[in-house]
């Protein structure tokens, strides 16, 4: 599969949060987005705009940095916002029912180098950066090889 990639920059958590939402209405269960970037980058802030943008009824969508998985139900199916950066083993990614949820419901994930071999092919990664320069700037840049996403972000975009 050929691999593509397409930067962008966000020049505020509010561009963050648009975009977060218009890629939120392309979205279907088997859709896997892995956020890659420091502390900070605002992996979490993209995750919480999309899933609060999906929902029908406002809700508080925390971190799940302690819960590992916070689970909503939305329109366009069940979402699983993800944090593994406490794991420290594969297996515990099994544990979690990860690896059914790939093919069940919307996964985003924040940490996904704790995946290793179990990472799918088709998931979109985004991967965020700060710019120590400009307060509140955010380079994004997108790669995929699955031929499914090229179409889903240009009507993103």
């Amino acid at each position: 599969m050929t691999m593509h990639a397409h930067s962008i920059i966000l020049n505020s958590p509010e561009e963050t949060a648009d975009l977060a939402a218009r890629l939120g209405t392309e979205l279907h269960p088997g859709d896997i987005l892995l956020l890659e970037g420091e502390i900070g980058s605002g992996k979490t802030h993209f995750a919480r705009s999309l899933i609060q943008s999906l929902l029908v009824v406002p809700e508080d969508v925390p971190s799940p940095t302690f819960t590992l998985v916070q689970a909503y139900d939305t329109p366009p199916g069940e979402i699983w916002h993800c944090d593994l950066y406490r794991l420290t083993a594969v297996e515990e990614i099994e544990e979690l029912g990860l690896s059914d949820a790939f093919d069940t419901a919307i996964c985003l994930i924040e940490w996904p180098d704790k995946l290793g071999p179990l990472t799918p092919a088709t998931a979109l990664t985004l991967h965020l950066k700060t710019d120590p320069n400009t307060l509140g700037q955010r380079h994004l840049t997108l790669s995929w090889s699955d031929p499914k996403w090229s179409q889903k972000l240009e009507i993103a975009a």
